[in-house]
C-alpha cells in the first residue's frame, strides 16, 4: 500500500494577509531600527557641487565641506547649556551627567546615527531624574536633543526609518504619561514633542521623496539619452545602407551583363569558358536578388527609392550653387589632380559636404563657409569650416527638391545628428574625421577617406 504525503502549505501561504502586513512591518522595524545599530557611519563630507552649498559663495564651497559637522556641533552645544542653565547651582556626578548624556546623543548622530536614537530615547527618565525635573517625560536638554537626534537621523537614513523613530517615541511618550501617571507641576510635555517631532520629519521625508524622484528622473533621462543615441545611430546606418544599394546593384548589374555578353565576343568559346560566364551571371543575379531582399528589411515604409543615380563630387557645384541660393555665402576649392574615386567613396563624400552645410544653415546663419575637396595620393581630403554666426538667413530653397538637388530636406539623413551620420560614413570607409569649435567663434569639419591606388584605377 502506497501512502501518499498530504502536501505541506507553505508557513507563509497559511498566515491571514493581516498577520502577513504585521510581520512584514515588524521586519521592517528591525531591519531599520535593530540590525547594525552599532555600525560606525561617520557622516560624510559634502562636495562643492552638492545642493546644500548653493547658497554660499562659489570661492567658498571648496571649503564648506564640514558645514554638516558644523551644524550637529551647535546643536549640541545649545542642548548642553540648555541642561546646564536647568541644573544651574547644583554640582557633583549628577550634574555632570545631566548636561553630558544628551549633549553626546546629539554629537552620536555624526558617526552611529541608529545608536543616537536608542541612547536618547532610553536616557530621557534618567536624565529627567537625575536633574528634579517635575514635567516628565522629557526634562529640557532630553526634549531639545531627542528632537534634534530625529531629525538629523531621519536626514541620514529614509523615510520609513523616521516613522519608526516617531512611532516609537509616541508609545513611550503615551506609555509615561498614561500607565506611569507621571508628569507634576511642570505638566505633561510629551505632546509638544510629538507635535513638532512629526512636523520636522514630514518636511525632511518630503525633501527627500523629492530628491529620490529628482534622481530617479535623473537617471531615467540618461537611459534615454543613451537610447536615443543608439535609435539615431541605426537609423543613419540604415539610410547608409539605401544610399549605398544603388551604387552596389550597379555595380552586380554590371556584371551580369558583361557575364552574359562575355561568350558571344569570343569565336568559338570553349564549353568552360561559356560555363564559368554563365555561374558568374547566375551568382550575380543571386546577389543582386539577396541585396534586393535586404533592403526591403532595412527599408522605411515611407521610404521611396531616387529616380535620379546617387550623387557624387562632380555634382558639388549643383549643391554649392543651391546654398547660395539659399542665402549662405559659400567658397569652393579643389586641389589635387582629379580623379575618378569608387562610388561609394564619392557618395559619401557628397553626403558628407552637403550635411556639414546644412549644418551651417541651421546653427551659424549669415556665416561664410568654405569647402575644400583635395585630391592626394592616398584618398580624399574635405575640409568644410564657416564663421560664427552674424545674423539672420533666409529659409532653405532646394529647387530640386531632391536630396541630390540641394540641401538635405527636414526628416532625412543628419536632422539634429548629421555629425553622427558623418561619423558613420567616414568609419566605414575606414577613414578619420575630426569637428569641432574654431578659432573665430566658427565650426570646423575635417575628413581624410583613404583610396588605394587600384580602388581609384577601377
Amino acid at each position: 500500500m502506497v501512502r501518499v504525503k498530504p502536501t505541506q502549505t507553505p508557513d507563509t501561504g497559511s498566515r491571514s494577509p493581516e498577520l502577513r502586513m504585521t510581520l512584514e512591518a515588524l521586519g521592517g522595524l528591525r531591519a531599520d531600527l535593530g540590525q547594525d545599530a552599532l555600525d560606525y557611519r561617520p557622516l560624510p563630507r559634502l562636495t562643492p557641487g552638492s545642493p546644500a552649498l548653493r547658497f554660499l559663495p562659489r570661492r567658498i564651497r571648496p571649503h564648506a565641506g564640514l558645514l554638516p559637522h558644523a551644524v550637529v556641533g551647535v546643536l549640541a552645544v545649545m542642548t548642553f547649556f540648555l541642561g546646564f542653565d536647568f541644573i544651574r547651582g547644583s554640582s557633583g556626578p549628577a550634574a555632570l551627567v545631566y548636561c553630558l548624556v544628551p549633549t553626546a546623543a546629539v554629537l552620536m548622530t555624526l558617526v552611529r546615527p541608529v545608536l543616537a536614537f536608542w541612547v536618547s530615547l532610553v536616557s530621557s527618565p534618567f536624565i529627567a531624574y537625575i536633574g528634579g525635573y517635575d514635567g516628565w517625560p522629557w526634562a529640557p536638554n532630553s526634549f531639545a536633543a531627542h528632537l534634534f537626534v530625529l531629525v538629523i537621523v531621519a536626514m541620514r537614513t529614509r523615510p520609513r526609518t523616521a516613522a519608526w523613530m516617531w512611532a516609537i517615541t509616541a508609545g513611550y511618550t503615551t506609555f509615561t504619561a498614561f500607565f506611569l501617571g507621571m508628569g507634576g507641576s511642570y505638566g505633561f510635555n510629551g505632546a509638544e514633542l510629538l507635535f513638532f517631532s512629526a512636523l520636522f520629519l514630514l518636511v525632511v521625508a518630503v525633501l527627500q521623496v523629492r530628491r529620490d524622484a529628482a534622481r530617479e528622473v535623473t537617471a531615467q533621462q540618461t537611459v534615454t539619452a543613451v537610447e536615443r543615441s543608439k535609435r539615431t545611430l541605426l537609423e543613419e546606418r540604415t539610410t547608409i545602407a539605401r544610399e549605398l544599394h544603388d551604387v552596389v546593384a550597379h555595380h552586380m548589374s554590371v556584371v551580369a551583363i558583361q557575364a552574359e555578353a562575355a561568350p558571344y565576343r569570343v569565336e568559338n568559346p570553349p564549353p568552360e569558358l561559356e560555363q564559368a560566364f554563365a555561374t558568374i551571371r547566375e551568382n550575380a543575379v543571386a546577389a543582386l536578388t539577396e541585396l534586393r531582399r535586404v533592403l526591403g528589411v532595412v527599408r522605411a515604409e515611407d521610404y521611396e527609392a531616387p529616380d535620379a543615380p546617387q550623387p557624387t563630387l562632380a555634382d558639388l557645384d549643383g549643391l554649392v550653387a543651391n546654398v547660395r541660393d539659399a542665402g549662405l555665402d559659400v567658397e569652393k576649392t579643389v586641389t589635387g589632380s582629379v580623379r575618378e574615386l569608387p562610388q561609394g567613396v564619392e557618395l559619401s563624400a557628397y553626403r558628407i559636404v552637403q550635411e556639414a552645410l546644412s549644418n551651417v544653415l541651421r546653427h551659424a546663419p549669415g556665416a561664410a563657409a568654405k569647402v575644400e575637396v583635395s585630391y592626394v595620393l592616398g584618398g580624399l581630403g574635405i575640409r568644410v569650416v564657416n564663421g560664427p554666426a552674424r545674423g539672420l538667413l533666409k529659409p532653405a530653397h532646394n529647387p530640386a527638391g531632391t536630396p541630390q538637388g540641394g540641401l538635405r530636406p527636414r526628416g532625412a539623413m543628419g536632422a539634429g545628428h548629421g555629425i553622427t551620420g558623418m561619423r558613420e560614413r567616414v568609419t566605414m570607409l575606414n577613414g578619420e574625421m575630426t569637428a569641432g569649435a574654431a578659432g573665430d567663434g566658427g565650426y570646423e569639419v575635417a575628413v581624410f577617406i583613404p583610396v588605394a591606388r587600384e580602388e581609384a584605377a577601377e
